[in-house]
């Protein structure tokens, strides 16, 4: 399977082409991806994490059949988007992006060579001293595409679709964010899980 992988990431990155090639390219993101990466440990309440599987393990189990594999999609969601410090990341959001992006197959390789569950770009793994393997892993793919997302979020002032259409490459077109948006209606239902009540005056959470 894992050779598979690889030849499928050699021979989408020939046919790639400059077919979105800005995608995921911005300056800024090195640093921000190597921080995720780097901080990579876990905090969670117990009771706010039981409500997340809760609510989530059975909707995933229509797709993703195999039960660790499943678990670990859910708990590494669940901690990319509670980080602490860092701009809220709805986790309903992430879900609806792997669902649009890949159908949550870590081993989907798209016609632009990105790779995995969050479709991150083969280059992501070079220049942060990993092995590009390791793009098909759970963990480290959507600890790269969650980093990628925030990021996007953040520079486009918590302006949903447009950080979706840079996520995607896709700026100034509507299908892309349009079919994550609806895709993240599918999962709801936990997306203020480990987050203190806004206080007054404050920004909302991204929608």
């Amino acid at each position: 399977m894992l050779i598979r992988a690889l030849s499928a990431i050699a021979g989408a990155m020939l046919l790639a082409g400059a077919a979105r090639a800005d995608q995921q390219r911005d300056p800024e993101l090195k640093t921000v991806v190597q921080k995720a990466i780097v901080q990579a440990e876990c905090f969670t309440d117990h009771y706010d994490s039981a409500v997340w599987y809760t609510l989530m393990e059975p909707r995933l189990r229509r797709i993703v059949k195999e039960k660790d594999e499943r678990l670990a999609i859910l708990k590494e969601v669940y901690c990319e988007t509670h980080r602490a410090g860092e701009t809220r990341l709805p986790p309903g959001l992430v879900m609806g992006v792997m669902e649009i992006e890949s159908r949550f197959d870590r081993w989907a390789v798209s016609s632009s060579a990105a790779v995995g569950l969050m479709q991150v770009m083969p280059f992501w793994p070079e220049q942060l001293g990993m092995r590009r393997y390791e793009l098909v892993h759970i963990a480290p793919n959507i600890r790269m595409g969650c980093a990628i997302l925030r990021f996007y979020l953040n520079y486009e002032h918590h302006d949903v679709r447009k950080a979706l259409a840079r996520y995607n490459g896709s700026i100034g077109r509507r299908d892309y964010p349009d079919k994550v948006i609806n895709a993240w209606t599918r999962w709801n239902g936990a997306d203020d899980l480990g987050f203190p009540p806004l206080k007054a005056g404050a920004p909302p959470p991204p929608r």
